[in-house]
């Protein structure tokens, strides 16, 4: 993994796929911490920016015991050092670990959580929403890209 300075986490789905949302950042917080990528970008798509309204990722619990066995798995990490629902453990990443965590601004107006490009006002406020133009950026310039 030593090639890949850019790497891009595209979340293009909502809660009817949970497990995805959780996925995500799971691979972020792994590529930071683990492999050292230097630039890691979460990035809420089309189908995704539902994500992107105040109180999603917080109604997505992390229960006693899915932090034991994340726990269990990960070397220097206890199960009481786990957020206790997504939009924590997404702070954690961005906070903490320069995780960068964007959505689609076309797209957050178009389905009615933005009024226009510049309103961030039903977002959450770690979420930056980000113009055709710097997606387009972000999806040409990353060394590799997954896909949730």
């Amino acid at each position: 993994m030593a090639d890949i300075n850019n790497l891009l986490i595209i979340v293009n789905n909502g809660m009817d796929k949970a497990y995805n949302q959780y996925a995500s950042y799971v691979v972020a917080f792994m590529a930071k911490q683990i492999a050292g990528i230097n630039e890691v970008t979460v990035y809420y798509g089309p189908h995704g920016v539902e994500m992107s309204e105040k109180g999603k990722l917080a109604s997505l619990e992390i229960t006693g015991d899915i932090k034991e066995l994340i726990a269990s798995q990960l070397d220097g990490v206890t199960a009481d050092a786990l957020p206790d629902n997504l939009e924590l453990m997404a702070r954690f990443v961005k906070e903490e670990l320069g995780v960068n965590v964007v959505s689609c601004g076309t797209f957050n107006v178009i389905d009615g959580i933005s009024a226009d490009l510049e309103d961030i006002s039903n977002m959450e406020d770690f979420i930056t929403p980000v113009k055709l133009p710097e997606a387009a950026q972000a999806l040409l310039g990353a060394d590799k890209i997954l896909y949730f």
